[in-house]
């Protein structure tokens, strides 16, 4: 395909693009695993409060003569309440529903435990689970296992062991259950509140109870016994490890983490996690994915971390896990850690075909390493894996918002000169950023291009151009680009009006002669056609006053092109 030489000689891209310092924020604080349903981060966000007049409606209901609510109101008002963490409302509506022993369904009360637990009110979801009889058996392991490990993370250690008692007493519902997974949960909270001795003895404890905790509960007792400088009880509980011949539980940490992931308590998964990899137990790589994807957001280090756990096992990231993590580190402006996963990678031949090249372009542009990027671009040329329209794109891209305009128009020549043709994208890059800088010649000339390699152009590609042209007062090229809107879409050219407005501002702003009658005449056409009335009117008023000579001209202009548009007999 034709090249389209911009004018500017070609420059290498490397002179331009030397990356900026960019500071890297705090590193976030590392909640407990223990705090199942309390994250303290915003993973799950507050649902909208309900309205108040439905509250309110219940409460004037209730005092009315004769009537009664039924258990299905208190159903749909608790469960509401519940899921808006309107706690102070379901506190004293759960105190009526006792009061008139009101039969409600089991659904509700779980709704409200993991409200509470999600909402850091342990102690009012251990009273709930604690007033009603058989509970356990209605809610389910899920909400059993959340509310212990809430109360073990509070240090409550006694109504946890009631809450486990309850559990264990109602016998199939343990089944339901890891073991393991609970011994992990208690002995983590106990850690974590530094009362390792207590931690020490639930192993035990929990051992009795068939629980069977497993390597990793063992190790993190003993790794807090390490810390504390507790050599002695270090060296018991390796011992008793051993001595036990506890397994890690692979499977069953497989499906406890994408539990815990689906639900979006993703610092629990991640403090499980750390848990694995510190202590180099199984872990599966469809795990690792999904830890590393659902961590990135919030604290990309961490699944940094995941990632070099996984690559020293020689497996790798998939594609759009990979995307996840660049797309957390660039968030965090964490950009000398992104160069440094595309290097170890590279390495190790990860990058192989032109959609995963492209990925390493993109986000080495949008975290500024441009010379990076263009050299992946040479590396994928000498590879022959492209590069693609996608990679020129985003390397184009961040030239311009680097305000590198020289680069870009070599990368648009090299474009074409590669045989890859610009897509709409690549237009309305190179458009808008020739806009911002006042260069509307060069802006309307590509737009000359794309209508001539048959590229469609859209609003994106209108807006900047058509106000481009206005600000420098090239009306009548403003006016030739309108018309080619209203050729291609009437809608699109009625959104597009605006810049008209601002075109009717320049045209009364300048002293205008009988030969420039052309660009009022297009003008009200359009804001006919647009049926904008009142800024017809104006600008009529404002050529009476100012050019009355040209007014016949102009009227005798619309009214020969009267059959054509229904709306000039509103400017007639």
């Amino acid at each position: 395909m034709a090249s389209t030489n911009l004018g500017i000689k070609p420059v290498s891209p490397n002179s331009d693009m030397d990356s900026q310092t960019r500071a890297d924020p705090p590193p976030a604080q590392l909640p407990r695993l223990a705090q199942l349903g309390l994250s303290r981060h915003g993973h799950r966000p507050t649902p909208p409060q309900p309205p108040l007049t439905a509250l309110g409606f219940f409460n004037w209901a209730a005092q009315q003569p004769g009537f009664a609510h039924t258990p299905t109101t208190y159903h749909s008002i608790l469960k509401s309440l519940s899921i808006s963490r309107q706690f102070n409302a379901v506190d004293k509506l759960l105190k009526q529903v006792k009061a008139h022993k009101i039969d409600i369904p089991p659904s509700v009360y779980k709704s409200v435990i993991a409200s509470y637990v999600i909402g850091k009110k342990t102690q009012n979801a251990f009273s709930l689970f604690n007033d009603i009889d058989g509970l356990a058996c209605v809610t389910g392991p899920n909400t059993c296992n959340s509310l212990l490990a809430a109360l073990a993370c509070d240090g409550d250690i006694g109504n946890a062991q009631k809450v486990f008692d309850e559990m264990t007493f109602r016998g199939g519902i343990l089944g339901g259950i890891n073991g393991s997974i609970i011994a992990v949960l208690v002995v983590h909270g106990l850690c974590s509140a530094s009362r390792v001795a207590e931690a020490s003895c639930a192993l035990h404890e929990l051992r009795s109870r068939d629980c069977k905790p497993d390597f990793m509960a063992y190790r993190i007792v003993a790794e807090a016994s390490r810390l504390m400088g507790n050599v002695v009880d270090v060296m018991k509980i390796l011992k008793k490890k051993r001595k036990l011949g506890v397994a890690p539980r692979a499977d069953d940490y497989r499906e406890f983490l994408f539990s815990l992931i689906s639900e979006r308590l993703i610092c629990e998964a991640k403090d499980l996690g750390e848990v694995i990899v510190g202590g180099d137990f199984p872990i599966q790589d469809d795990v690792l994915n999904a830890l590393i994807g659902s961590v990135s957001i919030d604290d990309p280090c961490c699944a940094l971390l995941f990632l070099k756990f996984m690559l020293g096992k020689d497996r790798f990231p998939t594609l759009l896990t990979l995307s996840n993590l660049s797309r957390g580190l660039s968030k965090h402006g964490k950009f000398d850690e992104l160069l440094e996963v595309f290097e170890i990678l590279s390495a190790k031949e990860y990058f192989l075909d032109t959609e995963s090249y492209g990925t390493m372009v993109s986000f080495l542009c949008y975290a500024g390493k441009l010379r990076e990027a263009y050299q992946v671009l040479q590396e994928m040329k000498r590879k022959g894996s492209g590069p693609d329209i996608s990679s020129y794109n985003s390397l184009i891209e961040a030239c311009c918002k680097e305000d590198l305009l020289r680069p870009a128009k070599r990368l648009w020549d090299e474009m074409f000169a590669d045989g890859c043709g610009g897509n709409i994208k690549t237009y309305n890059i190179l458009i808008r950023k020739f806009s911002e800088r006042r260069q509307a010649e060069e802006a309307h000339r590509l737009f000359c291009h794309m209508l001539e390699k048959g590229v469609a152009p859209d609003s994106t590609t209108y807006s900047p151009l058509l106000e481009g042209l206005c600000q420098e007062n090239e009306i009548k090229t403003a006016f030739q680009v309108f018309q080619k809107s209203v050729e291609q879409d009437r809608m699109l050219a009625q959104r597009l009006l605006g810049h008209f407005l601002a075109a009717s501002s320049l045209l009364c702003d300048r002293t205008w002669n009988t030969g420039d009658m052309d660009s009022h005449v297009i003008l009200l056409k359009h804001l006919a056609d647009a049926g904008d009335v009142p800024a017809v009117t104006e600008h009529i008023k404002w050529v009476r006053h100012n050019v009355p000579l040209m007014l016949d001209a102009i009227h005798n202009e619309l009214l020969a092109s009267l059959s054509t548009s229904s709306n000039l007999d509103l400017i007639l």
